[in-house]
């Protein structure tokens, strides 16, 4: 099997099994979004789910998180994995939104990253979910279900596992793509036991028939 028709026979099963796969992260706004992957970075999207809630009431805007003191925000996070690193960064990204960006969130990966919190996966997410661009989220299970399956082969770092995804996934997929890896990821090729029995692409993956030849 070539890399393309891996890539294809992969890439068609996920979108016939998953049709219109979503974020696991709730949210109402794409300020809210942000806010909810700044949190999730390293913390599941389920404990993100918990504390969103009490914090997006709080403060429902660019304006009133900006003008929150640290303190105050600390106390809807800290059950959040490096609670005090993630209440500066929102924050921060809220007043540097405010001051520079018109309280509207920037539509560009270059903008985006200027923000504190904010590096090129989270800037990816927000491009994909909430403006449906061709932009490849790489976070560590589309990293490690890329090279599993054998859609990467020896990837050192997500950037390069970011630019394989983009150069044979047809751009019209992408932002559904980086919904299909991770829920693959999270449900099914799980970091430890992955559930290849019960895979619908393990015809296709590198890995199964590694296992199945060992």
């Amino acid at each position: 099997m070539t890399l393309r028709e891996r890539f294809d026979a992969v890439i068609e099963t996920l979108e016939r099994n998953m049709p219109e796969p979503e974020t696991e992260l709730n949210y109402d706004s794409p300020f809210h979004l942000l806010l909810a992957v700044i949190l999730s970075a390293q913390c599941t999207d389920k404990r993100v789910n918990q504390v969103t809630p009490a914090l997006f009431k709080a403060y429902p805007d660019v304006e009133s998180l900006a003008e929150a003191s640290e303190e105050e925000v600390f106390e809807y996070i800290r059950s959040v994995s490096y609670p005090n690193n993630k209440t500066r960064h929102i924050i921060n990204a809220a007043r540097m939104l405010r001051d520079e960006f018109g309280s509207e969130i920037p539509q560009s990966l270059d903008e985006l990253v200027k923000l504190p919190g904010v590096g090129r996966k989270t800037a990816n997410v927000m491009l994909s979910v909430v403006w449906n661009k061709a932009a490849m989220a790489v976070d560590t299970h589309v990293f490690r279900v890329s090279e599993r399956i054998g859609l990467t082969t020896n990837s050192k770092t997500p950037l390069g596992t970011e630019k394989r995804l983009v150069k044979y996934i047809p751009s019209d997929k992408i932002a559904k793509a980086h919904h299909w890896l991770i829920l693959h990821g999270r449900y099914v090729c799980t970091a430890r036991n992955p559930k290849c029995m019960n895979c619908a692409i393990s015809d296709y993956c590198r890995y199964f028939r590694k296992t199945q030849n060992a």
